[in-house]
C-alpha cells in the first residue's frame, strides 16, 4: 500500500494561485450576469424607446405617453368645425311625389293643384362607364397634287390605348391606397368595366412614374434650398433584400428616395453639397449629423424616450431624471415663445441653456453605464439639442418626418415587399408628388391626372 505523495510548499502556492484566479473570473461573470439579467428584467419598449409599438410585446398594457396630461376634454374643442352631409340647391334629379286620392274618403285628387312640404334627398353614384375617344386622321389632296394627312396628338401612338385618367388612377391606387397589383386589376375590371392586364398595370406605372420625374426633381431642388428641413429613414423589403428609404421633407414639400445602404453615401448621392442653407431636424443619425448643414436640431422625442428607458433602469439616479425634467421645461417654454421671444435676450432660455451646461459639468456615476454612454452622447450633441428655442420655425422633434417616411411600412404591410428596384423607386416618385400634393392642400387624384396630361403633352 502507496501511501499519496503530498505537495510541496510551491505546488501548494500554485494551486492556491489557480483558485484565486479562478474565483477571480467567477465573481467577474457573476456580476456581468446580473447586469445582463437587470437588463432584460427593465425592457425596452415604443414607449422608452425607438421600438415600434407593433413590436411591443405586450401590446395590452397601458401606455405611457411623453406628454404631460392637459385639462381639456376627450373629444373636439368648443369652436371645432364639424362636417355632416348636407342637401344641396341644385339636384341632379328631381322625382317628385303627389297623392292620387284622399286617404280619407278617397276621392280622386289628380287635377287638384298640391303644394310641396318636404324634402330629401339621397346621394349615390351611376353607374361607371369606360369612355371611348376615337381620334381619326384625313387627308387633303392639293391642288400641286400632294397629299397631305394629319398627325395624331402627342400619346396617340397606338390603334388603342389607356387615358391620363387611367394612368393617374393607378398612381393613386399604387402609392398612396397601397392596392396590389391584383387587387387593382380587379377594381378596374368589377367597377369601371376596363379590361386589364396586371402587365399592362406595370407598364402604365412606369410610364406615369416617368413623368411625374421632373415634378420629383423640383421637389427635391426646392427642399435643399428649405430654411428647415427634417429627414429620416427606414429599412425597407426589395426582393428579399434588406434596401431603405429616405426622406428629407419640409411644411410644404416631402422628397422620398430608395436606396440600397443606409449610409452617407445615399446622402451623398442626392445631396451632395447637404444643406448649407438649412437646419436639419433629426433623430441624431451619425450620417444625418455628419451632412453639412447650417445648424443641427436632433429630435427631442427620441431622447425622452431614451432617458426615460434609463431613468427606469437605474431608478436611483438622480442626472436622468433632471435632464428629463429639463426637456420638458424647453418644450413647455417653446409652445409660449412669441415671434419677438427668439431674438435678443430671452431669460427663461438662457436659464435653460445654464441649467444643461450645468449639468454636463456633472455627469453621472460611471458605474450607470448605459446612462453615462448617453451622457457622452449629449455631450458629443450638445451644440444640436436646443436650436429650437433659437430659431421659430425649427420643431424641437422629427415628427413630420416619421410620418413622411411611414407610409412605406404600411405600403409593405398591405402589400407585401417590392420585387424590383424599379418598384421601389416609382414609389419613392410617385408617393413625394402625392405628399407634397397633399400638404398644399390640393385634390390628389386630380393633380395625378394633371400630371399625366402634362406628361404627354411634354413628350
Amino acid at each position: 500500500m502507496h501511501l499519496a505523495k503530498r505537495p510541496t510548499y510551491n505546488e501548494i502556492i500554485i494551486i492556491v494561485f489557480e483558485l484565486q484566479q479562478e474565483v477571480k473570473l467567477l465573481k467577474e461573470k457573476n456580476k456581468q450576469l446580473k447586469e445582463e439579467i437587470h437588463f432584460l428584467k427593465q425592457k425596452k419598449d415604443s414607449n422608452n424607446s425607438s421600438i415600434p409599438p407593433s413590436k411591443d410585446e405586450n401590446r395590452l398594457r397601458s401606455t405611457k405617453s411623453l406628454r404631460k396630461t392637459s385639462d381639456k376634454k376627450p373629444g373636439g374643442q368648443p369652436g371645432h368645425q364639424g362636417k355632416t352631409l348636407e342637401m344641396t340647391d341644385n339636384p341632379d334629379e328631381i322625382i317628385e311625389i303627389k297623392p292620387d286620392y284622399c286617404q280619407c274618403c278617397g276621392e280622386s285628387l289628380h287635377d287638384l293643384p298640391c303644394q310641396k312640404e318636404e324634402s330629401r334627398q339621397i346621394l349615390d353614384i351611376p353607374p361607371i362607364k369606360a369612355i371611348f375617344t376615337e381620334y381619326q386622321v384625313f387627308s387633303k389632296k392639293c391642288k400641286c397634287g400632294h397629299t397631305t394627312i394629319s398627325n395624331f396628338p402627342q400619346g396617340i401612338n397606338y390603334p388603342i390605348g389607356y387615358g391620363e385618367n387611367i394612368e393617374g388612377l393607378i398612381g393613386y391606387f399604387y402609392a398612396r391606397q397601397y392596392i396590389p397589383f391584383a387587387r387593382m386589376q380587379e377594381i378596374f375590371n368589377n367597377v369601371f368595366n376596363i379590361n386589364i392586364s396586371e402587365g399592362g398595370i406595370h407598364c402604365l406605372l412606369n410610364r406615369f412614374a416617368d413623368k411625374v420625374s421632373p415634378v420629383y426633381e423640383t421637389i427635391k431642388e426646392r427642399v435643399q434650398n428649405s430654411k428647415v428641413v427634417g429627414s429620416d429613414e427606414t429599412g425597407a423589403k426589395v426582393n428579399g433584400k434588406s434596401h431603405w428609404f429616405w426622406t428629407w421633407q419640409t411644411q410644404k414639400l416631402t422628397y422620398i428616395a430608395h436606396s440600397e445602404n443606409r449610409g452617407i453615401d445615399t446622402i451623398k448621392t442626392h445631396f451632395p453639397s447637404g444643406f448649407p442653407k438649412s437646419i436639419l431636424v433629426s433623430d441624431a443619425w451619425k450620417p444625418q449629423l455628419k451632412t453639412p448643414a447650417q445648424f443641427h436640431q436632433c429630435c427631442l422625442s427620441h431622447l425622452q424616450r431614451n432617458i426615460k428607458y434609463l431613468n427606469e433602469l437605474y431608478k436611483e439616479n438622480k442626472w436622468g431624471n433632471s435632464f428629463l425634467k429639463l426637456l420638458y421645461e424647453s418644450l413647455e417654454l417653446k409652445q409660449n415663445m412669441a415671434n419677438q421671444d427668439y431674438h435678443g435676450q430671452n431669460h427663461e432660455r438662457a436659464k435653460i441653456i445654464e441649467r444643461f451646461d450645468q449639468l454636463l459639468l456633472e455627469p453621472p456615476d460611471k458605474k450607470y453605464k448605459k446612462l453615462y454612454t448617453f451622457y457622452k452622447r449629449i455631450l458629443k450633441d450638445r451644440m444640436h439639442i436646443f436650436t429650437f428655442l433659437f430659431i421659430q420655425e425649427v420643431p424641437p422633434d422629427n415628427n413630420a418626418s416619421e410620418r413622411a417616411i411611414r407610409n412605406i411600412k404600411v405600403k409593405q404591410k398591405i402589400s407585401g415587399q417590392f420585387k424590383i428596384n424599379m418598384a421601389a423607386q416609382n414609389f419613392a416618385k410617385i408617393r413625394s408628388v402625392i405628399d407634397t400634393t397633399i400638404k398644399n392642400g390640393l385634390n390628389v387624384l386630380e393633380g395625378l391626372s394633371l400630371l399625366s396630361k402634362f406628361g404627354l403633352q411634354s413628350n
